[in-house]
């Protein structure tokens, strides 16, 4: 493989910081679910699209776990990076962490995995390169990657034998 087929997974992180504002809050003063899920998929796109210099499309949001609620006037920072590559397919992960601003405490409050895939000009899946990890942290995220690529396969197929059953159902109805 070309040096040009792999890139580093470390030039793939992108980091987006944003304010809690009570227009953000649900009515027990913490950010709401989905919008954390957009700033999300917003961030792993951006982190996709530096990895593959192609135009990357959302092909399933695999897992979001909120682990800490983030309060009215804490920051919100993710962390997105390329973890493990298929043919066209990008894992991302997303580290989510709340910061009190006055206090300067910082915790963990999501973790998020998921898959985008390339596009050419056409729309089309196209190739990326192989991402490369070099710390403990990126190598571990990187070893682990094909057993949850196992599992998202798994669960899509589970997915496509449901939407089959409703689809069926609805046009019986």
């Amino acid at each position: 493989m070309e040096q040009a087929d792999k890139k580093l997974m470390k030039d793939t992180v992108t980091i987006k910081t944003s304010h809690v504002f009570p227009p953000d809050a649900n009515h027990l003063g913490t950010l709401f679910g989905g919008k954390l899920m957009a700033y999300i998929d917003d961030v792993a796109s951006i982190s996709a699209i530096k990895f593959a210099r192609n135009l990357v499309v959302t092909a399933s949001t695999d897992s979001v776990d909120f682990i800490k609620p983030i309060r009215i006037g804490d920051a919100v920072t993710l962390k997105a990076m390329v973890t493990w590559t298929g043919r066209s397919s990008m894992e991302v992960f997303v580290k989510v962490t709340s910061e009190h601003l006055l206090t300067g405490e910082k915790s963990i409050a999501a973790l998020s995995f998921l898959t985008f895939v390339a596009l050419d000009d056409n729309g089309k899946p196209t190739s990326v390169p192989q991402v490369i990890p070099e710390t403990e942290e990126e190598r571990w995220l990187n070893e682990t990657a094909e057993l949850r690529a196992a599992h998202r396969k798994v669960r899509k197929q589970e997915s496509k034998d449901l939407a089959a059953f409703f689809s069926n159902k609805l046009n019986n109805e």
